[in-house]
């Protein structure tokens, strides 16, 4: 994490910020955090997900894995999508891609530094999805 609550109020001074959580498939990670931001944190900042190339589907195991602990459906309520889906974010979290993580431009960045649990075990998932449950939960609290 790089900057201060301060920094955060400085470079935001709007009523509800977009929020882009950023991967390159966007099929895990960053689809995981978006339904986590949308049931989160709605009231306040909104939540997409994007990436530079896209899978067919969002990661099944995650699709099942965030029903079973949330009761939230992302084939019903999300799609892959690329970065020039989303609107211009004001703050954008890196959700952490070992190789080179996308580019996008905005008032405030952060990188969360993740790994992929894809193709992991339920425990591995679980314990991503805690992790950005807890920091979907402190960038809330930084952006109220």
């Amino acid at each position: 994490m790089c900057c201060s609550t301060t920094d955060i109020d400085n470079a935001l001074k709007i009523n509800k910020p977009k929020v882009a959580f950023v991967c390159v498939h966007n099929s895990c990670r960053s689809q995981m955090a978006e339904a986590l931001g949308k049931h989160l944190a709605s009231d306040v900042f909104e939540s997409y997900s994007a990436g530079t190339e896209i899978k067919s589907q969002i990661n099944p195991d995650a699709v099942r894995i965030m029903k079973e602990i949330y009761q939230i459906d992302m084939e019903k309520t999300q799609y892959n999508k690329l970065l020039s889906d989303i609107p211009a974010p004001d703050v954008v979290i890196l959700m952490g891609c070992n190789v080179s993580c996308p580019n996008l431009a905005a008032k405030y960045t952060e990188n969360w530094g993740l790994d992929d649990p894809s193709g992991k075990s339920d425990d591995e998932f679980k314990r991503i999805i805690a992790q950005i449950r807890e920091n979907i939960l402190k960038l809330k609290d930084k952006l109220r």
